[in-house]
């Protein structure tokens, strides 16, 4: 487990230092807008939310959020790998006991998962297509081949042309 030191202070993108020897606050929160943005969503069009209440807001979920990723990050480390992944943050939130996050999260990431898979084959489907009109258009004798090899491996999968 992540003892008490600054997470984000060993995350490269966060070492930004100010003349004081900490990290700046910009760096190290959430920005603000955002926070107040999500929280309006889930209150009634008419509500009102303090500054107070977003700046607490923008205190905690960054901690929060810099809590499970220092977990994520060491797991990584320790595996010499340097990409931190959505797998490691599942992984992070049951092994800091946040079950309750982490079942949810797991489903949203597999759902989003085969979503950009299925946008990838679109894509691919929509390109090829159009390259091989194109390709027709000006060698009409000339038939496209798609070997095997060159299909891609997108998040497990294989998809052809």
């Amino acid at each position: 487990m992540v003892d008490n030191i600054n997470i984000l202070g060993s995350i490269p993108k966060y070492n930004s230092i100010s003349e004081e020897g900490g990290i700046k606050e910009q760096d190290r929160l959430l920005p603000i807008a955002n926070v107040g943005r999500i929280m309006k969503q889930i209150l009634p069009q008419n509500a009102k939310i303090s500054k107070e209440a977003k700046e607490t807001m923008q205190e905690c979920v960054s901690e929060f959020i810099s809590f499970v990723t220092g977990e994520a990050s060491d797991k990584c480390h320790k595996e010499k790998r340097k990409t931190v992944n959505g797998d490691d943050i599942c992984w992070a939130l049951g092994s800091l006991g946040f079950d309750n996050y982490a079942e949810p999260f797991k489903r949203y990431l597999h759902r989003y998962r085969e979503s950009e898979g299925e946008k990838a084959n679109q894509n691919k489907a929509a390109t090829g297509n159009n390259n091989t009109e194109e390709r027709e258009k000006d060698e009409p004798q000339r038939k496209s081949t798609v070997l095997p090899t060159q299909c891609r491996n997108l998040q497990g999968r294989f998809y052809g042309p």
